[in-house]
C-alpha cells in the first residue's frame, strides 16, 4: 500500500508549518505529513473504531441505509426524494 502516491491538499498556512518542520528536522514535507497522519490515526484509533462500528450498525443491507449512512439525510428527507421503495 505504501508504493503509490497520491496528492493532497492542505490550506497554505498548514503547507507552511509543513514546510518549517520538514526543514528544521532535515526531512521532506512527504515524511513530516506521514508520520504526523501515522501519529494522529494512532492517537485517535479509539474513537475511528467506534465511529466505524457505529456506522456499520445503522447499516441494514438496504440501499436506503447506505445512503443514509453516506449523506447523513433523514428518513423524512429520503421520503421526500421519493428514492426508495418499501
Amino acid at each position: 500500500m505504501a508504493g503509490r502516491l497520491a496528492p493532497i491538499k492542505v490550506d497554505s498556512e498548514t503547507d507552511t508549518l509543513i514546510s518549517h518542520a520538514a526543514h528544521f528536522l532535515r526531512s521532506s514535507k512527504k515524511d513530516v505529513v506521514d508520520v504526523a497522519v501515522r501519529e494522529y490515526i494512532e492517537h485517535h484509533r479509539e474513537e475511528i473504531q467506534t465511529a466505524a462500528l457505529e456506522a456499520l450498525r445503522t447499516l441494514d443491507a438496504s440501499t436506503q441505509s447506505a445512503v443514509q449512512l453516506l449523506t447523513g439525510a433523514s428518513d423524512d428527507e429520503l421520503e421526500e426524494l421519493r428514492g426508495f421503495d418499501d
